[in-house]
């Protein structure tokens, strides 16, 4: 709240490109869209008119033959009837009314959806694929330790970690910067910066190279890691830290403990997921140790430590060759092509802008119960479609034979052209009071 001061400030996205004009366009769109249901409506309505006309046609021709008096107004107005109750509004909105009040209640629970195909299929999901940084974890890192293997000071490793890193957006970096920043230490200027994928980064300070990863990436430049350091270092990934070396030019100068705290929803989640039939799956650049503390304390089975985004990519394809039907959950950079890959891509809206997009799902708050009260929402409104089918088709199967005077000759009933009317208009309200039904249903988990 700004009193009697003045200030400038810059917009970096107006219109069309700001947050909130995206999540309208993206509810909009997906209210638009056809789940894969109602392609199979569709093809009953292409069959199911025709021989709805053909049975009007048939009532006419049957009244004309057999009807006693007045035949012609008989045989005319029962055609008619029949026409009348049969009409498909019903069946045309069975589908579309249910998945437009679904995805509204998706949005009003954090969960973006981007078409109604990925709502649909969601329901069908039995294998989920997660990464862990900014996933299952915070994505909120901090700076807990910084270890020398060298005769540089803490200060002045710290100052070459996060001159590096300056130049980068992910979560660790991001904690390394700050922490020198709280120290108010002064950074360098590095340039020829480059990052490797499911490695780390590099980059040059007064003609130096400077290099901060994982061992892997050290390695490729023929750095060598003593016994030592490797033990010291696997006791701090046994807590589930990650561990970041720091070189310069051929020497180890040190690393960097950076710890990362798990989302406390994320095992209620993941322990929900599991019990309901679905194999969930972490994938991760960190290292194994890292890797399997955080799989031990959740309760994940299945695990791969050290994965490029190639390799979360080709993981994904292998499973789908299973015949699984795959969910993947990500925020990176690096997850991007395994959440373009998957069945079900399944973005934090606390990640990047290139995951999102690649995603048919965002979660805005970023939580993995989100996944959850995705799929359970899905299975309600899967239901809540077959409900809506059923609707119609029992309407259609007791109201044409009606309409047609098959009770006239017991019992003297007839079902005049308004009275169909008035039968057909209460099939589509029913339909639209189930649909709307979605609204108040509990997708929450306890």
């Amino acid at each position: 709240m700004n009193g009697n001061q003045t200030f400038l400030m810059s917009a970096s996205r107006v219109g069309d490109d700001t947050l909130l004009a995206q999540i309208i366009e993206m509810v909009n769109s997906a209210s638009r869209s056809k789940a894969p249901i109602q392609k199979m409506t569709d093809r009953v309505s292409r069959i199911f008119v025709p021989i709805v006309i053909a049975m009007a046609i048939l009532t006419f021709i049957v009244w004309m033959i057999y009807g006693q008096e007045s035949k012609l107004a008989f045989a005319l107005a029962n055609a008619l009837a029949v026409l009348i109750v049969a009409c498909p509004c019903a069946l045309g909105l069975a589908t579309p009314m249910s998945v437009m009040v679904g995805i509204g209640k998706g949005a009003k629970n954090g969960i973006l959806i981007k078409n109604a195909e990925a709502l649909e299929k969601l329901d069908k999901v039995n294998v989920l694929v997660t990464d862990k940084t900014g996933t299952i974890t915070e994505g909120r890192p901090s700076l807990e330790d910084v270890q020398s293997t060298s005769t540089n000071t803490h200060d002045e490793l710290l100052i070459l970690a996060a001159s590096v890193n300056a130049n980068s957006s992910h979560p660790l970096a991001e904690a390394v910067v700050k922490k020198a920043k709280e120290l108010n230490l002064s950074l360098l200027e590095a340039d020829k910066f480059n990052t490797v994928n499911g490695k780390g980064v590099v980059g040059h300070i007064h003609n130096e190279k400077i290099l901060l990863g994982n061992e892997a990436l050290l390695l490729d430049d023929g750095i060598a890691i003593t016994d030592q350091i490797k033990a010291r270092v696997a006791s701090e990934q046994e807590k589930g830290r990650t561990v970041s070396y720091l070189a310069k030019g051929n020497e180890l100068l040190g690393y960097l403990v950076i710890a990362d705290k798990i989302k406390d929803t994320a095992k209620q989640a993941i322990h929900y997921l599991m019990d309901h039939g679905v194999d969930v799956i972490m994938l991760t650049g960190d290292n194994a140790k890292t890797a399997k503390a955080v799989a031990d304390e959740l309760g994940i089975k299945h695990f791969k430590a050290q994965a490029l985004p190639e390799d979360k990519l080709l993981e994904i394809k292998k499973l789908q060759q299973e015949g699984k039907v795959v969910a993947m959950a990500g925020d990176g950079i690096n997850d991007a092509p395994a959440l373009a890959q998957a069945d079900i891509g399944i973005a934090m809206g606390t990640g990047t802008d290139v995951a999102i997009e690649s995603s048919e799902v965002t979660l805005l708050k970023g939580d993995l119960l989100g996944v959850v009260k995705a799929k359970v929402l899905s299975h309600k409104l899967v239901r809540n479609i077959k409900q809506n089918l059923l609707f119609a088709f029992l309407y259609n199967v007791l109201g044409i034979p009606i309409a047609a005077g098959i009770l006239y000759p017991t019992f003297g009933i007839l079902l005049s052209p308004m009275l169909a009317a008035a039968a057909m208009s209460l099939s589509s309200l029913s339909v639209i009071l189930n649909s709307l039904r979605l609204n108040v249903v509990n997708i929450d988990v306890k």
